[in-house]
């Protein structure tokens, strides 16, 4: 059974420092405390889906041990999740987590993909603004613009790039028209979405931009290097027409 995301991580954090707590309470030494809870929360994993999913499941209760230390009390775990939750919201775990643009990382889009002075920009999922940063300094005559689900990150991007109008919002929700490119740092499950949103939003000769991933099936226009995250995929957008033709299934 694949439980929907985030309950893997969610029951499989419980359980661990439920089983935690517990062991310890019953006088069970801090290692086999934590030896035993970390295996507990191994078990919810195979529901998680992706193999990045597993590892955040799996990870959670050891990598917020050592940030809370073994010794730390429930209290100070409760507050610790209290501030992921508002931060990023089970809502947002669906999409890509908190990955920052690289600085370098949108440099060849200058070059190699010039738009027009005062081009419409979104970067959607903007996080706190790295993304939005990088693309000031790709196009530094485009109008930028960001979406973030987060209140808080929103919140920080708005004082982080006052260049740009930062609005809180869903992403998917919102439309995608009247922008000359669209850029996301998301995640190889969001891609095919992202792309479709993209055909039935964006005007002809608009840009979708991906960092790292590809749309599954379907060739980029552009595939431009990207530093350390390997590659920046670009694909435009067809006449409307194209879009509803067999020849074309990529947009239809």
């Amino acid at each position: 059974m694949r439980l929907r995301w985030p309950l893997p991580a969610v029951l499989a954090w419980s359980l661990a420092w439920i089983a935690f707590l517990a062991a310890r309470r019953a006088g069970l030494g801090l290692t086999a405390a934590w030896a035993a809870a970390t295996l507990l929360g191994l078990l919810p994993a195979a529901a998680a889906g992706t193999r990045w999913r597993q590892g955040l499941v799996i990870a959670g209760f050891p990598l917020s041990t050592l940030a809370l230390g073994l010794a730390a009390p429930a209290w100070g775990w409760a507050l610790a999740a209290a501030v992921l939750l508002l931060a990023y919201p089970l809502r947002a775990w669906a999409d890509a987590p908190f990955f920052p643009t690289p600085g370098t990382a949108l440099q060849s889009l200058a070059g190699a993909l010039p738009l027009r002075e005062r081009a419409r920009v979104l970067d959607a999922g903007c996080g706190i603004g790295h993304g939005l940063q990088a693309l000031r300094r790709a196009w530094p005559g485009a109008r930028l613009y960001g979406m973030e689900w987060s209140l808080p990150l929103a919140w920080l991007c708005r004082r982080r790039c006052r260049f740009a109008q930062v609005r809180r919002g869903d992403m998917w929700a919102h439309s995608w028209a009247g922008f000359d490119a669209v850029y996301l740092f998301q995640r190889p499950e969001s891609m095919a979405r992202a792309h479709a949103k993209a055909c039935a939003e964006l005007d002809p000769g608009a840009w979708l931009l991906s960092l790292a991933f590809e749309v599954p099936g379907v060739q980029p226009d552009l595939r431009l290097p990207a530093g350390s995250r390997g590659v920046l995929c670009a694909y435009r957008m067809p006449e409307r027409d194209k879009r509803r033709s067999t020849s074309a299934p990529e947009c239809r």
